[in-house]
């Protein structure tokens, strides 16, 4: 694994330019590596699209609707019940077939509230966990550096107009960054 030092440019010319200069620096073009990031969910990691199987915040509407349809049933076949004298028995079914359906879909919408806020493998909520910073769209530049390398590869990227400069860990060779993950989270240096 190689240290990464990666900078994030607007316009392609401007990546143009900085590799350029990394080249002037003393990089060799098998330690630079550039690419176009899509902005987040484009990354089309899955077959049918996007960069997750599903979305963060509706991953626990399944077990919110199932507690709201339950609840939703009881507390509609009451009504029903009540309402047996005027509509027969009958009443029961519907109060409680309505009760069930409103109750899933609040239950869904509220624990969908709730669980976005929460962190999936830990339960505690996401303002105690720390905050993964993303990656905006745009040409991303990385330089494979060393120790004495990495200063000039930072300080070159910035002169260049990198909106953003990144530190990370990967294996970045023959100019291609083979394990790049947008998902990482991303170190600002």
């Amino acid at each position: 694994m190689h240290t990464i030092i990666a900078g994030r440019f607007e316009l392609q010319d401007q990546a143009d330019a900085a590799l350029a200069a990394l080249r002037r620096a003393g990089f060799h073009n098998e330690a630079l590596a550039a690419f176009y990031l899509n902005p987040n969910g484009q990354h089309d990691i899955y077959p049918i699209g996007g960069d997750d199987e599903s979305s963060a915040g509706a991953r626990h509407s399944g077990v919110g609707a199932a507690k709201g349809g339950g609840i939703g049933a009881a507390v509609g076949a009451a009504a029903g019940a009540v309402a047996t004298p005027v509509i027969g028995p009958v009443g029961i079914a519907i109060g409680a077939g309505v009760g069930a359906y409103t109750g899933s879909l609040i239950g869904a919408v509220s624990s969908t509230d709730e669980e976005s806020d929460v962190d999936e493998q830990t339960g505690r909520p996401s303002a105690e966990q720390p905050k993964v910073t993303e990656r905006a769209p745009g040409v991303l530049v990385a330089v494979r550096v060393d120790e004495q390398s990495r200063q000039t590869a930072i300080d070159t990227l910035r002169s260049s107009g990198a909106a953003d400069v990144e530190q990370t860990v990967g294996d970045l060779r023959n100019s291609q960054w083979h394990d790049f993950d947008p998902h990482t989270v991303v170190k600002r240096v």
